[in-house]
Formats: structure tokens, sequence, C-alpha cells
């Protein structure tokens, strides 16, 4: 029975993700469908990749991924079908694909999409579907599409890094409003050097010492650690770290702002000095 996980900006408020689940289950009634979220932030680039990132890699290789992501950020003449360290990806060519996969992927084809046909979301679900049903059925990827396609490349969103400091971007807020930085442990204790550190955000706001759990604190007080992903994370043990705090996740159309405003409203970087 093949898995194939589904991602999407969608939301879940009409009848969209049922019916991309009835196009993928026309072509294949035997594919196991499994629910990433499809409540992405529109849009939100560093977001998607990270969720996406640390879903894909939990599974096991020969799986199917549908990323229905900022599908009409731009007219598709095509869509994007990957396959990297054993997982194929199906995806819109624009750019999320290298963000995800913090690399250029290590086969990718062109889904031809046909002219006469309104390109809306379910369209794309079938072109999706029956790349990936043959694919299931022994076919090469190169047999499905045009390899001599030249993606859309986005570069995945990379914290500052300085002798003395570490500059993270939040990337996304959980359920609890725990803040998420794309700083990773294994970055981090690089940059460290077995150094004492302090982690700071908005102006006053520090934290020195890494927990193992939330539970570390009192009830109420801040902390930081090491999410199940390798990420930092800030908290609040019992309470919304992301509103009490004044964070909020990185977007590139709110960096287009006035620094003025970004200043009075709200905080999108945490900043780790070593000493």
């Amino acid at each position: 029975m093949p898995l194939l996980t589904l991602t999407s900006d969608i939301g879940q408020q009409d009848f969209l993700i049922g019916a991309v689940k009835g196009q993928l289950l026309q072509t294949n009634p035997a594919f196991s469908l499994i629910d990433i979220t499809h409540n992405l932030s529109p849009f939100n680039y560093p977001q998607s990749a990270y969720v996406c990132r640390n879903a894909i890699k939990n599974f096991p290789a020969g799986t199917f991924h549908l990323i229905l992501v900022n599908l009409f950020d731009e007219k598709p003449e095509h869509l994007l079908m990957a396959e990297h360290d054993g997982h194929f990806i199906g995806c819109a060519d624009n750019g999320l694909l290298t963000m995800i996969l913090e690399e250029v992927p290590q086969k990718t084809v062109a889904l031809a999409l046909d002219k006469n046909q309104h390109k809306n979301t379910l369209y794309c679900a079938s072109v999706f579907a029956k790349a990936f049903n043959e694919l299931h059925n022994g076919k090469k990827i190169e047999d499905i599409g045009d390899a001599g396609v030249s993606i859309h490349v986005k570069n995945p969103l990379r914290p500052m890094l300085g002798n003395d400091y570490i500059e993270g971007q939040i990337i996304f807020i959980d359920n609890f409003e725990n803040v998420i930085v794309n700083i990773h442990k294994d970055e981090f204790e690089e940059q460290r050097k077995g150094r004492s550190f302090k982690i700071v955000f908005k102006r006053d706001e520090v934290i020195d010492k890494i927990s193992d759990t939330y539970a570390d604190v009192p009830e109420g007080e801040k902390l930081a650690l090491f999410n199940a992903a390798g990420y930092l994370e800030i908290a609040i043990n019992k309470g919304n770290a992301a509103g009490l705090l004044g964070l909020q996740g990185f977007s590139e159309k709110q960096q287009q702002q006035s620094q003025y405003m970004n200043s009075r409203l709200f905080y999108q970087t945490v900043k780790v000095y070593f000493e």
C-alpha cells in the first residue's frame, strides 16, 4: 500500500482537500493518504519549508509527498516531480522544493499541463496523481516528465553567523504559541565552541541555559530548548510565548515594511551571544 502525504495552505473550511483526496483515490484506490497539515500560512516559504522538511524525513524511503503550497504564486507552465533520497515529491515550480531539501534535488522532471485545461487545484492534483501512480507501477522518474527542466531555486532561510553570535529568524509558531527559530542544535553547538551564551530577543529578554523539558522552569517562566526536529524553541511553561513576548514569525512580505513599524509591533529574530 503506497504511502502518500498531503501538505497544503488550503485550509479545511471547504470541499477542496476532500476533493483532492478523491482525485488521488480515483487514480489509485490503494494510496494510503496521510495528512501533514493544511493550515500553512499562504506565501510563507520559510514556514512551509520547515514543516515539510521535518515531516518528510520521518517517512520511509519510497513515500510519495504531495505539497500544494503557493500553487499559483505564478501562472504554472508545468508542475514538478522530484526524487531525492528515495522520496518522491510533487509540488509547484516556485522555489519551495530547494528550501525544503536545502539543496538541489537529485532528480527532477517537469510534468506537462494540458493547455486546454483550466489549471485549478483539482486539475493539478490529477496530474500529480497520475505521476505518483506511474512511479508506483515501476516507471522511472525520467520516463514521466521532462528531465531537462531548469527549476526555480529559492535559498533556505539561514541564520546570520559571526565570531561571537548567531542570529536566527522565527520560522514557525506552534499550536501552543511556542516560537521555533531556524537555529539547529548542531549549528548552535558548532558556533558555540563550548562557550557560555545568552539568548536575547526583544530588547531585554534573556535566557542563558537550554532546558530539557518545559517543566524545567516554574509555571509562567520563559525557557529555551531544542525541539523534536532539533531547532531552537522559545517557550513559556504553560503560557503562550509568541503573544506574551511579542514575537512573530518571519515573512518576506512583512520584511518589506518599514523597519520602524517592525520594531514597534513585533520581533522576528532571536540572537545568541557567545562569551
